[in-house]
């Protein structure tokens, strides 16, 4: 499977940015209690979702499989995270309606495996 997955290094400085804003979080929460519950919630809910975010990045920047943004082709590359997590087979299209093509890795188009340029965007096919 081709995916386009985020960056290593953008997903690490999303986690150091998740990781101050949990401090941040932590520090609004902390004055805001003593003088609006209101406020405090509002600073629980921020930290909640800095302390996810963070999570996420530095799940994406530290691991073998990383979770994909998009993805553009066929399964026989590599598995998908998340089909293996809940247990969704996956389905090979191509191998079902028996049709020899590929796609572009540029827009994603379907191309057949005789086409040098896709028909889509018209950048040459590798």
């Amino acid at each position: 499977m081709k995916s386009i997955k985020p960056g290593r290094g953008p997903s690490m400085m999303g986690g150091i940015v998740g990781t101050v804003m949990v401090v941040f979080g932590l520090i609004w929460t902390a004055t805001a209690s003593r003088m609006s519950p209101t406020f405090a919630l509002f600073g629980i809910l921020w930290t909640g979702l800095a302390i996810a975010m963070t999570v996420y990045n530095f799940k994406n920047a530290t691991s073998k499989n990383r979770y994909s943004s998009f993805d553009i082709t066929d399964s026989s590359e590599e598995s998908d995270p998340l089909n293996e997590r809940f247990g969704n087979p996956q389905i090979d299209v191509q191998k079902e309606n028996n049709v020899d093509s590929r796609f572009c890795p540029y827009c994603g188009t379907a191309v057949a495996e005789d086409y040098e340029f896709c028909n889509s965007c018209g950048k040459k096919l590798p």
